[in-house]
């Protein structure tokens, strides 16, 4: 090939060591828990082995009010995406499955919402995603069903077992 020839033949391949990812899920709208087994259905069939997925926990709305209560889960997720990529394909999952926009601080009822809390431990900010989720050690709807299937991980920030995690709240 020549320079200057059709560019849009080069491709670009991100190669990511295989890697634990750790989501939360969840719903409050609709048949949740249907909502919440096709979300781990797509995952599976999209972003990699689901090693793990917790049991549902209902939950009432945190950070704004609702009449509709919430089903949680925690999901292990064995990935070779680059963190940036599985939080595309997460997003993707969302807009086919009915979710309109993300809450961007403002949050409000929903078909699904999935979020990366862990990959590995694997810290990185940057404006398109920051990990460890910096909120879920404050939320019990994220540490109760992540306990039950990672109680021992450890928090690569906070340097504490998900499960003493837990025990704070």
């Amino acid at each position: 090939m020549e320079t200057g020839e059709d560019a849009s033949l080069i491709l670009t391949f991100r190669f990511f060591i295989p890697m634990k990812a750790y989501l939360g899920l969840g719903t409050n709208i609709g048949n949740r828990r249907r909502n919440l087994i096709v979300a781990a259905a797509l995952l599976a069939e999209r972003c990699g082995d689901v090693l793990a997925l917790s049991s549902f926990y209902e939950t009432e709305p945190w950070g704004f009010q609702s009449e509709h209560s919430f089903l949680n889960a925690a999901l292990e997720l064995e990935t070779g995406l680059h963190p940036v990529d599985l939080l595309r394909q997460t997003q993707l999952i969302e807009q086919e499955m009915g979710r309109k926009e993300k809450s961007n601080g403002v949050y409000k009822d929903r078909i699904i919402d999935i979020d990366l809390l862990l990959c590995g431990d694997l810290i990185l900010q940057s404006d398109e995603l920051m990990l460890p989720h910096p909120l879920m050690h404050e939320r019990r709807f994220v540490l109760e069903p992540l306990a039950e299937i990672a109680p021992f991980f450890v928090h690569p920030v906070l340097k504490k077992s998900i499960e003493e995690l837990l025990a704070e709240l």
